[in-house]
């Protein structure tokens, strides 16, 4: 039974992956584009030097961070709604992208901090406290994912926190706008306020990371599809 199950779980697509290992090839060539520009093209910055090009990494991450969890919450709303086990399952490592990009946000903003602020961490702003909790709460979701029993029930709830946790979002990307913190307004990364050479390099950038964060959500979505076939032909 092993290796009919092998047979059928090794199964895929060949156009499939090809266009899985191509995304993945463009980009890599993306990022080290980036990192090119960010390094040699992007004029370091007049007030905060060098260091303010970690905001190549960090907002790109941040935009990466919301759209993995708008993923996750059409996909609770889907499972909710039809319980389809592969939106269920796109939610699931959709979910996972996320925590790991708010989690380069997070450090790549400390690093960012360190410097400027004069230390790594203000516990009353409220841009930093916010991302915390939208750290915590995908994390608690993977969390219930991880010792809930699998099954509709397990999915139902996990949709539900997935959902209910999106509102953090919003929360998180206009915090600097509705109270008072230390963190530099959202109009800093807009168009209108960036020279060509660092527009250039932000675009760049978030193309890059956002293409890794597709990439990343494909191959983790194949991983359990084979997963959920192994599971399915040694249960017969």
């Amino acid at each position: 039974m092993t290796d009919v199950a092998s047979t059928h779980v090794s199964t895929l697509s060949p156009a499939r992956a090809d266009l899985f290992r191509i995304a993945a090839i463009v980009d890599a060539l993306l990022l080290l584009a980036a990192a090119a520009l960010a390094v040699f093209h992007a004029p370091a910055d007049t007030v905060q030097g060098v260091v303010q090009k970690i905001f190549y990494l960090h907002v790109p991450s941040a935009i990466a961070a919301y759209a993995a969890f708008a993923v996750v919450l059409a996909g609770g709303l889907v499972f909710l709604w039809n319980e389809s086990p592969a939106a269920d399952r796109l939610a699931r490592v959709a979910a996972e992208v996320g925590l790991l990009f708010t989690t380069v946000m997070l450090v790549s903003g400390s690093l960012w901090a360190r410097p400027i602020w004069g230390t790594y961490w203000v516990w009353w702003d409220p841009r930093l406290v916010s991302t915390l909790v939208l750290w915590l709460i995908y994390a608690g979701y993977l969390l219930v994912r991880r010792i809930a029993t699998p099954g509709r029930q397990a999915g139902r709830f996990a949709a539900v926190v997935g959902i209910v946790g999106f509102i953090d979002v919003p929360i998180v990307h206009f915090s600097v706008s509705w109270w008072r913190t230390i963190h530099p307004p959202v109009e800093t990364a807009t168009p209108e306020a960036l020279p060509p050479e660092m527009l250039l390099t932000l675009g760049v950038s978030m193309l890059a990371v956002l293409l890794l964060a597709a990439v990343l959500v494909g191959y983790r979505y194949r991983v359990e599809v084979l997963k959920d076939r192994l599971a399915a032909e040694l249960d017969r």
